[in-house]
This record gives structure tokens, sequence and C-alpha cells, in this order.
């Protein structure tokens, strides 16, 4: 009987362990959604500021909040990261063309 109930009792440990841990999932997605979108955000508005937004910066963003509603959190981070990363891509590409056409010489 007692060599039975240790590895139930073990299994039983290890099963219970396993879905305390995976508990806090859907919580910590959210978190790490809000964060990246609050990011890709500031990212848009930035390259916004110089005239350098690009054209599906918006749309990733509106497809992610719309993954988000669907609890889809992997697919809506994709997003969200690609979205930032347009809008500090954006930000640098129009500054580098500002200071580009800033280099003429004065007589033109």
């Amino acid at each position: 009987m007692k060599k039975i109930l240790v590895p139930a009792a073990a299994a039983l440990v290890i099963a219970v362990g396993g879905c305390v841990s995976s508990g806090n999932t859907l919580y910590e997605q959210q978190n790490k959604y809000d964060s990246a979108l609050a990011a890709a955000k500031a990212a848009q508005k930035k390259a916004a500021s110089v005239d350098g937004e690009w054209r599906d910066t918006g749309k990733h963003i509106k497809d992610a909040m719309a993954a988000a509603e669907k609890l889809d959190y992997d697919s809506a981070l994709k997003m969200l990261k690609k979205a930032q990363m347009e809008g500090e891509r954006g930000y640098e590409q129009a500054t580098s063309e500002r200071a580009k056409t800033n280099m003429h010489p004065s007589y033109l």
C-alpha cells in the first residue's frame, strides 16, 4: 500500500504545481500586451511628429487590439512588436531624410 501511495502523492503534487504556475499566464500576457501597446503607440506618435509614420503602423496596432479582444495575446504581441519597430524606423528615416536635405549648399 505504501509503495502505491508515495508515487501517487508525488504525481498529485506535480500536477497541482503545474496548475498553479499556469494560472497567472493570462494575467502576465495581458500585462505584456498593455506595455507593448503603450510602446507601439508611443513609437507611432514619435514617428508622426516628424511626418515619418509608415502606412501600416496604425493597421498593425488596430489588428493587435482586435486579437487581444479575442484573448490571442501571442498574435497581438507580434503585431505590436512590428508596429513599434515600424514607428522607430519611420522616425529614423524621416530625421535622416531631413538631415540630407539640409546638406545642400546655400546657393541652391
